[in-house]
């Protein structure tokens, strides 16, 4: 008989026991690790800019994963149900509001915010719905009614990719709280995309797609550093189109930013819905002087007011005229590319990303007239 394999046992099970013991160790260490993440992520607040930093976007322009979607999460009211509010501020946005009412209590004015709503008044020419400031040189006797009239050569199939939103200028914010002065402390760029026109971005994209429209959303980074912007968006839209000859429209959304001589920032608003809107301006470009060559110019403008149209008809008050000048912005890409203007720096996130979803339901509405 061996008398070693009582103690060779022995030692196996005690091996054995102590291997279960570090694999539970493990095993709680981790969970702990995800409980504690999962709470930080529900929390936000525990992180020094709350939830949004912990989805802080790359400031790194040369991302170009083409499989990337945003980083930013959706309304807590699933957009798809029946009872989707689109007047609701997102749970983030008021996070964001909170957290900044207790960062900012000691913030002295340095200016004032004046609020102002654009409208006819502030048009070159109107025709019906349309209203527009015309800069062109050669364009200044263009019947834009008959750009109204013109058929548009677009055919869009809901099962392909067929907008693509992206944002040259990315890390254009906005102002917080609504208040009627700003502090010159207080910086809206920010690559931070909870905060930035990305936010608004994603807004638009979420009406669209739950209008059933395919959307891509570049959140890259472009404007950092800020010169060689355009030609870094510009590249990546090339790349999108080839990557899916299926997008249809092309939007660079923006915000503007109006202040005064006197030191004032102007605030673009309207009341919808009982609720405080940042105004939008779509910009259409002319083939002139140094804008040449500029092939899609009239596909463009042609989309470009008929969006204006139709939005300011479906929300009275959510448009500025319609900005038509030299200019290229990368619109000469696409046969239907949109540029926006969401509200100004002197708005709020709040009233940029609700007109977001107005601005995206006007588009996705107008969008079905197109769908084959």
């Amino acid at each position: 008989m061996d008398n070693t394999t009582g103690p060779r046992n022995k030692s196996r099970s005690r091996l054995i026991v102590f291997a279960c013991a570090l694999v539970v160790v493990i095993s709680l260490l981790a969970s702990d690790n995800i409980l504690r993440a999962a709470a930080l992520i529900t929390a936000g607040i525990e992180l020094p800019q709350g939830a949004g930093s912990l989805f802080e976007v790359s400031a790194t322009p040369t991302d170009t994963n083409p499989d990337r979607r945003p980083v930013i999460t959706r309304d807590p009211a699933n957009p798809q149900s029946d009872n989707f509010d689109i007047t609701a501020t997102p749970a983030d946005i008021l996070l964001l509001m909170e957290e900044a009412a207790y960062e900012f209590v000691d913030q002295e004015p340095d200016g004032r915010i004046v609020s102002r709503q654009y409208g006819n008044r502030d048009a070159s020419q109107v025709f019906g719905s349309l209203a527009v400031h015309n800069v062109s040189v050669t364009q200044q006797a263009r019947n834009m009614a008959q750009d109204l009239a013109a058929p548009i050569d677009l055919a869009i199939d809901k099962n392909l990719p067929a907008v693509l939103i992206y944002h040259t200028h990315t890390t254009e914010g906005f102002e917080i709280l609504n208040r009627d002065w700003y502090a010159t402390g207080w910086s809206s760029r920010t690559a931070n995309s909870y905060r930035n026109i990305v936010r608004v971005g994603e807004a638009i994209a979420q009406m669209l797609e739950r209008a059933g429209f395919v959307v891509i959303h570049d959140t890259t980074v472009f404007d950092v550093p800020f010169a060689g912007a355009y030609e870094r968006s510009r590249a990546a839209v090339r790349d999108w189109l080839e990557r899916y000859p299926s997008i249809q429209v092309t939007i660079d959304v923006h915000r503007d930013a109006i202040h005064r001589s006197n030191g004032d920032r102007i605030r673009p608003v309207a009341e919808i819905m009982g609720k405080q809107a940042a105004q939008v301006m779509l910009i259409a470009g002319v083939h002139e002087g140094d804008m040449s060559p500029f092939a899609n110019w009239e596909t463009n403008l042609a989309l470009a007011a008929r969006l204006h149209v139709f939005a300011q008809e479906r929300h009275p008050g959510l448009m500025k005229p319609l900005f038509f000048a030299p200019r290229r912005y990368n619109m000469d890409l696409a046969p239907f590319a949109l540029f926006f203007e969401v509200g100004a720096d002197a708005n709020t996130l709040q009233e940029a990303v609700f007109s977001g979803k107005l601005i995206g339901d006007a588009l996705a509405a107008m969008l079905e007239d197109y769908v084959v």
